[in-house]
């Protein structure tokens, strides 16, 4: 059987790949746009953990092609390193390094150049998880006990206010758990988020459309019965509880047909137990 050949993605589809991703589409949509299956597109969009890259960008001082053409054809016409730099108004160590780094005189060929220097220009920074063992272990401690990674830096703020070391923010905690490339944190963790998903997914996502904010198998308040309506037991009466830390006071507010005087009294007996409690608490 004849295998079809496959084709990846070229720099314009990646980018198009991210931004109907970024849009909410599934990956069967983006896979029916690109005439490909789902799983290839989740290879690459998980290979990033569903984060889009941050686009490239050549540096301001960087020499550019129209440069590096300049330094070959001067170098093809026998003109010298100085001349050179002088029409391209650049040092003459800068085009000096250029021309040794890249074959030198004989050699040097300005697409090749160029091509290289865009490759060699991939420093890619360590992860903060990766370099501070002492915090990798305290985040990767806390997710196991299902702590959120939100939670988690507020915790560490508060825990370590004076050592700018052991701080992290959330952000950097997903991205190391969804990014496994930066081999910060072990991909079993992930079953420890509240979401339980590999990877990101964009906020336009039917995702959080459809369950974000829902309580599982909730009863609303209409189906309640209809004895409750006449509110016989404390039980069937709506209340609010408002807690006001600077009166040491819990206020709670009670809503009932009848027997309202009966109530203050108690919310009266209440107040004064709470008062006398935190005089003897702060005392």
């Amino acid at each position: 059987m004849k295998q079809r050949r496959r084709f990846g993605f070229s720099a314009e589809q990646k980018l198009d790949v991210w931004r109907r991703w970024k849009a909410g589409q599934t990956l069967h949509e983006i896979g029916r746009a690109f005439g490909k299956e789902h799983s290839s597109i989740r290879c690459l969009v998980s290979r990033h953990g569903g984060i889009a890259p941050a686009v490239r960008r050549r540096a301001l001082l960087a020499l550019t092609q129209r440069e590096r053409e300049e330094i070959s054809r001067g170098l093809a016409s026998g003109s010298s390193i100085r001349e050179i730099a002088k029409r391209l108004e650049r040092a003459v160590s800068t085009v000096s390094r250029e021309v040794a780094r890249h074959g030198g005189r004989p050699a040097y060929r300005a697409s090749q150049a160029d091509g290289e220097a865009w490759q060699s220009a991939l420093r890619p920074k360590r992860c903060l998880l990766s370099i501070n063992l002492k915090l990798r272990n305290i985040v990767a401690s806390k997710l196991i006990l299902d702590w959120s990674p939100r939670q988690i830096s507020g915790w560490l703020k508060t825990q370590y206010p004076d050592d700018e070391s052991m701080r992290v923010s959330h952000e950097t905690i997903y991205r190391s758990l969804f990014i496994q490339a930066r081999g910060a944190l072990k991909k079993e963790l992930l079953d420890h988020l509240r979401s339980k998903r590999r990877i990101r997914r964009s906020q336009h996502s039917r995702i959080f459309k459809d369950g974000r904010g829902q309580i599982p198998e909730a009863i609303s308040i209409r189906e309640r019965p209809a004895e409750v309506e006449d509110r016989a037991i404390p039980g069937h009466w709506e209340g609010d509880q408002h807690c006001r830390c600077s009166m040491h006071v819990t206020v709670i507010e009670i809503t009932a047909p009848r027997d309202r005087a009966h109530i203050g009294f108690w919310l009266k007996v209440i107040a004064v137990k709470a008062v006398v409690a935190c005089s003897v608490a702060t005392g």
